[in-house]
C-alpha cells in the first residue's frame, strides 16, 4: 500500500508492538504527529513538559516493563534536549528508541532554521543512530532501530528523519518483527568448564551481580546459582532486585555506599565471580587494591567489558540467562559452611545503620515505605544522598522495581522514569525519591503526571541543600559549603499544588505512616515533604580511589 513517511513510521511502530510514546511536537514532525492523531487509539502519546522528561520516560517505561522504550522530539532543540536522557540510557544498557525530526533534505547542512546535527552529537552515546533521507528507507532503519535496541546488550539508537521524508510517498508492505535471539555465539564449551572448575576449587567464592542480571532476566537462574554453590552474594545499585535483598545469601549492595559486609568479603574472597557487571569506579575505588586475593571469574555479554577495569583470570562471554543455566545443569551442589558463616557474621556484625534520635531521619523514611508497601511498589530515584538511602535501606523482592541512574548519574531522572513506569505499570504503586535539588530540576513533570492522570507518589526528602556534594566538602573540603545551600524560598507544598497534586508536609516521624498511607489511598499525583536536617549523611562510605580499609562509618565519622 501507498503511505507517507509518517504513516510508514506509525505502522511500523504498531508492527513493533508500540502503544506508547512520549514526547514534545515541533514544526519537523508535524507531519509525524498528524500520523499519530489518527491512530490515537492504537499508540498513546504522553506530552511531556520537556522533551529531557520524554527521554527519561521512556528511560523508565523499557526499565521497567522489559520493552522497548519510545520517545518523539523536533529537530533543533527539541532534539538536543533529548540527548542527557540518551546517554543516561546509554550508560545503564537501556532499550530505547528516540526519534528526532530535521529540516528538510534540501536545507540540511546550511544552519536552517531549528537544524542541528543530532546524528553526530549522539553518536558516542547511542548503540547505534541514523538519518533517514529517503523514504524508501525508513522501514528497514525503523526495524532495525528495534532490533539493535534490544539485541545482544540493550542500549539506545537514534532515527533522525528529514522533515520531507515524513511527506513522501512510498509502498509499505508490513513485516514481522525479527525475534530477538539470545547472544550465546561467543561462549565457548571450554570458557564453561573452566569456569565451572575454579568454582568447585574455590573454598570462598564471592558472586557480584550487576545490571545484566535484570536485562538477561536471569534472576531465577542466578538464584539457583546461589543457592548451588553455598555462596555469598552482593549486587550493584543497577543489580537490586536480580535476588530478594532478603535472601540469606545477599549482603546487599557494594562499593562505595555498599555494606562494609560486601566490601570486606571482596577483600577476603578467594573468586569473585562478576555477573553482568563493569567494575566501575563506584564499586571497585581503588583498582589495584580490590579484591586483591581473588582470581576474577567475569561474565559478560559485551566483550569489551573483558579486562577493561580489572584483570579476568577467566571470562565467558554471552547472554548471562543461558550462561547460568549451563551452571547450574553440571555443578553439583555445594557446601561452604565455614564461608557462609563468615558472610552471615560480617553481615550481623556490620548492619547498615543510623541514629534514632526522635528527629525525621530518611533511613526511616525508607523503612515505613518497605513496611507499608511490602516491597510491591516501583521505586524511580533521583541522584544524590536520597538515591543511597534508598539503594540501602528499602528492600528489593523483584526485579524491575528499582529504576536508578546508575552509570551517568542524572539529576534529574526520577520523576520522568516514574512517570514512565506508571504508563506501563498502571496497577503498580510508583515513587519518585527525590532529593530537593533534583526536584528543582524536573517538577514541570508534575503537570505531566496530572494531566494523564498517571500518579506517581514524590518523596521529597528535603535537606534544602545539595546534600551528597555537601558530604564531600563536609568530610574533605574542610567544611567549605561553596553553592550548595539552597537558599531559595520556594514552598513546595505551594508548588505541588499549583500544579494540582496532592500536597503533603511531615516534620515529624509519628507523622510518616499517615503520609504515606494517604499519598497511595489518593490515587493521584502526591508530593510528601519530608523536611529532615541539613546534615544527615551516607555512611558507609569509601572515598574515591581508596580501598575498603579506608572505609568512613559512622561511628567513625563521629569519633
Amino acid at each position: 500500500m501507498l503511505l507517507n513517511g509518517s504513516e510508514i513510521l506509525v505502522e511500523c511502530l504498531k508492527e513493533q508492538g508500540v502503544d506508547t510514546i512520549f514526547g514534545y511536537p515541533g514544526g519537523a514532525v508535524l507531519n509525524i504527529y498528524d500520523a499519530l492523531y489518527k491512530h490515537q487509539n492504537e499508540i498513546k502519546h504522553y506530552l511531556t513538559s520537556h522533551e529531557q522528561g520524554a527521554a527519561h520516560a521512556a528511560d523508565g517505561y523499557a526499565r521497567s516493563t522489559g520493552k522497548v522504550g519510545v520517545c518523539l522530539a523536533t529537530s533543533g532543540p527539541g532534539a538536543t534536549n533529548l540527548v542527557t536522557g540518551i546517554a543516561t540510557a546509554y550508560m545503564d544498557s537501556v532499550p530505547v528508541v528516540a526519534i528526532t525530526g530535521n529540516v528538510s533534505l534540501d536545507l540540511l547542512g546550511k544552519d536552517s532554521f531549528q537544524e542541528v546535527d543530532i546524528t553526530g552529537i549522539t553518536m558516542p552515546i547511542t548503540k547505534h543512530n541514523f538519518i533517514v533521507k529517503d523514504v524508501e528507507d525508513l522501514a528497514e532503519v525503523i526495524r532495525k532501530a528495534f532490533h539493535i535496541a534490544q539485541s545482544g546488550r540493550p542500549g539506545p539508537v537514534l532515527i533522525d528523519i528529514t522533515k520531507d521524508v515524513t511527506a513522501n510517498v512510498c509502498e509499505y508492505t508490513p513485516v514481522e518483527p525479527k525475534k530477538i535471539k539470545r547472544s550465546v555465539d561467543r561462549i565457548r564449551e571450554e570458557d564453561i568448564e573452566s569456569a565451572i572448575k575454579l568454582i568447585e576449587e574455590s573454598e570462598k567464592p564471592f558472586i557480584y551481580a550487576g545490571g545484566g542480571i535484570i536485562s538477561s532476566e536471569a534472576e531465577a537462574e542466578l538464584l539457583e546459582f546461589v543457592e548451588k554453590i553455598d555462596a555469598p552474594i552482593c549486587l550493584t545499585a543497577m543489580g537490586l532486585g536480580g535476588i530478594p535483598s532478603k535472601h540469606p545469601h545477599c549482603t546487599g549492595m557494594i562499593g562505595m555506599h555498599g555494606t562494609k559486609a560486601s566490601n570486606l568479603l571482596a577483600d577476603k574472597c578467594d573468586l569473585l565471580i562478576a555477573i553482568g557487571a563493569r567494575f566501575s569506579d563506584r564499586v571497585a575505588t581503588n583498582i589495584s587494591k580490590f579484591a586483591p586475593n581473588a582470581k576474577v571469574l567475569h561474565i559478560d555479554i559485551d566483550a569489551a567489558e573483558i579486562n577493561k577495569n580489572i584483570k579476568a583470570y577467566q571470562s565467558v562471554i554471552g547472554d548471562c540467562k543461558i550462561i547460568l543455566a549451563k551452571f547450574n545443569e553440571r555443578l553439583k551442589k555445594q557446601t561452604r559452611t565455614e564461608w557462609m558463616n563468615t558472610a552471615l557474621d560480617l553481615k550481623y556484625k556490620y548492619p547498615l545503620k543510623y541514629h534514632h534520635d526522635g528527629s525525621l531521619k530518611p533511613q526511616y523514611i525508607m523503612e515505613r515505605i518497605n513496611a507499608i508497601t511490602k516491597g510491591e511498589a516501583i521505586i524511580a530515584t533521583e541522584v544524590g544522598q536520597h538515591q543511597m538511602w534508598a539503594c540501602q535501606f528499602l528492600d528489593f523482592k523483584y526485579p524491575r522495581y528499582m529504576l536508578t541512574s546508575g552509570g551517568l548519574g542524572t539529576m534529574g531522572f526520577g520523576l520522568g522514569a516514574a512517570i514512565g513506569a506508571k504508563a506501563g505499570n498502571p496497577d503498580k504503586v510508583v515513587f519518585n525519591i527525590a532529593g530537593d535539588g533534583c526536584f528543582y530540576m524536573n517538577n514541570i513533570e508534575l503537570s505531566t503526571s496530572v494531566a494523564n492522570d498517571l500518579p506517581v507518589i514524590v518523596i521529597l526528602i528535603n535537606n534544602h541543600v545539595l546534600g551528597m556534594v555537601r558530604q564531600w566538602q563536609n568530610i574533605f573540603y574542610d567544611a567549605r559549603y561553596s553553592n550548595t545551600n539552597l537558599d531559595k524560598a520556594t514552598d513546595f507544598i505551594k508548588l505541588a499544588q499549583a500544579y494540582k497534586a496532592l500536597a503533603i508536609n511531615v516534620t515529624k516521624p509519628e507523622e510518616v505512616d499517615e503520609a504515606i498511607i494517604k499519598a497511595i489511598d489518593s490515587g493521584k499525583t502526591c508530593v510528601i515533604n519530608f523536611e529532615i536536617g541539613t546534615d544527615e549523611m551516607v555512611f558507609p562510605m569509601i572515598p574515591a580511589g581508596k580501598a575498603v580499609d579506608n572505609m568512613i562509618t559512622l561511628d567513625d565519622f563521629e569519633n
